[in-house]
């Protein structure tokens, strides 16, 4: 297939570069994303494109309107690329095998649908319902609530509410409604330990149904210690937590119940990995005596420094015993580090894979783990692939997939900067995050002149030229706080005025040369 790549001249370098086996159509425009379909289709005829020399023209992504015009004017079909030409290359091997693209949608963009296209479509076919009966005739598979899980059916997370007793039915609602759009499927309700809170409890059909209301029926499950408060939810929880050797005699139900090898009553955890799966296998063997249905054996997933061994009981359980529905902790790793959740839960959403966990336990508590279900959800969704790489979709935030320096020749004289004192004008602007939107106060000494909300800085700089005559300094000022405030809402950061979005870690905290 012959490919015409069009660029302008500042990304011509990294075009050639990246569009290796294409052609590539240097436009006299420096900046690409400056270029009009009609600029192009005007260049490209000036440039003496003509119809039989190519069998499709890519223009860059970030390139405003329809590539139809082009198409019209040269007849050859012509599409969006991707805005980036460090991402030709994957764009490329994608065309080659049969993607179609886009005239109005950068490529990049649909290869990302594309990708998430393919995981709703597994995720759809295990919603059938003949899919469902089916599975659910095999031992590894059954419902918690209307839910089925297991094997069988993709990974579920529960989002824990902490303390839910504490809140309002409300407040409940909410953080659960929070919870499930960001991708859970199960909302946990963690009680209070050290404390019995029976009232609250009556209150859970109460909650279920303010969800219905909502569009959103999930089994609900119930995470105490207190044997008592188990007891009185058994009619109304989906799912129970923490049945462990203290109190395994007294609550026998035929709903899912999530073993723990412990006795809390006696202060018993066998930290030795396998006296850990032991215990916990003569509990599900004690578990089954007694009646219950379906167990599901969590070993406990422990923070660092005891992760390896906790993870090797996961790993001796599952050989041992191959056909079982395990949980996993995820939060308690994640809240338990000073380090960036996401790499925390793709790590632990590739652990859960490789040894069939099926559910997964998270909570958002600190505001480090902000975001922590929609992370696990994604990496999650990863994992259906064989290999989490080059997929169109990613937990990449902080840190880039491929790295590119670019420099210029430099021909002009060369000046150091420096600043100089500016006179402050008599009007200031205060900028703080609220409700996923950037607002600013104009202030003219004490007084509150105005009140400007938005989401997109452009359009806010330009509501407040268009209300204030303000310095091309200030100006400056405002469009660097207000991209700072758009940074921190995106990464669910907390926004300052005039303060740092990130420590200097690498500058403060990490030596200039190897020690030793």
């Amino acid at each position: 297939m012959r490919i015409l790549l069009v660029t302008g001249r500042i990304a011509e370098p990294l075009v050639r570069k990246y569009g290796m086996g294409c052609e590539v159509f240097v436009t006299p425009v420096s900046v690409a994303a400056f270029l009009t379909p009609e600029l192009i289709a005007r260049y490209l005829v000036k440039g003496g494109i003509k119809g039989e020399d190519y069998d499709m023209i890519l223009i860059p992504g970030l390139v405003r309107g329809s590539a139809q015009i082009i198409e019209e004017e040269l007849g050859i079909p012509a599409f969006k690329g991707p805005r980036y030409a460090f991402d030709l290359p994957q764009i490329l091997r994608a065309l080659r095998g049969g993607f179609r693209l886009s005239r109005e949608v950068p490529a990049d963009d649909l290869f990302m649908r594309d990708a998430i296209k393919r995981v709703q479509d597994i995720k759809n076919r295990t919603k059938n319902r003949s899919y469902i009966e089916k599975a659910l005739k095999k031992p590894y598979n059954f419902l918690i609530g209307s839910l089925p899980a297991g094997f069988d059916f993709p990974h579920r997370i529960l989002a824990e509410i902490v303390d839910a007793p504490k809140l309002s039915i409300d407040e409940i609602v909410s953080r659960a409604v929070y919870y499930i759009e960001s991708g859970a499927n199960i909302i946990d309700l963690g009680m209070v330990s050290g404390e019995t809170n029976l009232d609250f409890i009556e209150e859970i059909p109460e909650i279920k149904e303010a969800l219905r209301k909502r569009g959103y029926d999930v089994p609900v499950s119930f995470d105490s210690l207190n044997t008592e408060e188990i007891e009185r939810a058994l009619d109304y929880a989906n799912l129970f937590l923490s049945i462990d050797g203290g109190n395994i005699e007294e609550l026998v139900t035929e709903k899912p119940v999530v073993l723990i090898p412990t006795n809390q009553k006696r202060g018993f955890f066998p930290a030795n990995p396998l006296e850990r799966v032991e215990f916990l296998e003569k509990l599900k063997e004690r578990a089954l005596e007694l009646g219950y249905k379906h167990i599901i054996p969590d070993l406990i997933l422990e923070h660092i420094p005891h992760l390896a061994r906790s993870i090797t009981a996961f790993q001796i359980y599952r050989e041992r015993n191959p056909d079982d529905v395990l949980l996993a902790g995820a939060g308690n790793v994640v809240e338990m580090i000073d380090a960036d959740s996401v790499g925390i839960n793709a790590v632990l959403a590739g652990f859960a894979k490789e040894l069939k966990i099926s559910l997964l336990l998270t909570t958002e508590v600190s505001p480090k783990c902000r975001g922590g279900v929609r992370e696990l959800r994604r990496a999650l969704d990863m994992m259906l692939f064989e290999v989490p790489k080059d997929l169109g979709f990613d937990l990449l935030i902080l840190k880039e997939k491929r790295s590119e320096k670019v420099e210029y020749e430099i021909k002009s004289p060369v000046i150091e900067a420096r600043g100089r004192e500016t006179k402050l004008e008599g009007i200031y602007f205060r900028i703080f995050t609220k409700e996923n939107k950037i607002w600013v106060i104009a202030h003219r000494g004490t007084e509150q002149i105005l009140t400007i909300a938005g989401e997109e800085p452009d359009a806010i700089i330009d509501t407040i030229l268009e209300h204030f005559q303000i310095s091309p300094r200030h100006a400056f000022y405002l469009g660097r706080e207000l991209e700072r405030a758009k940074t921190a809402l995106k990464l669910k950061r907390s926004y300052v005025q005039e303060a740092e979005l990130f420590r200097e870690f690498y500058l403060k905290n990490c030596p200039t040369r190897p020690e030793g």
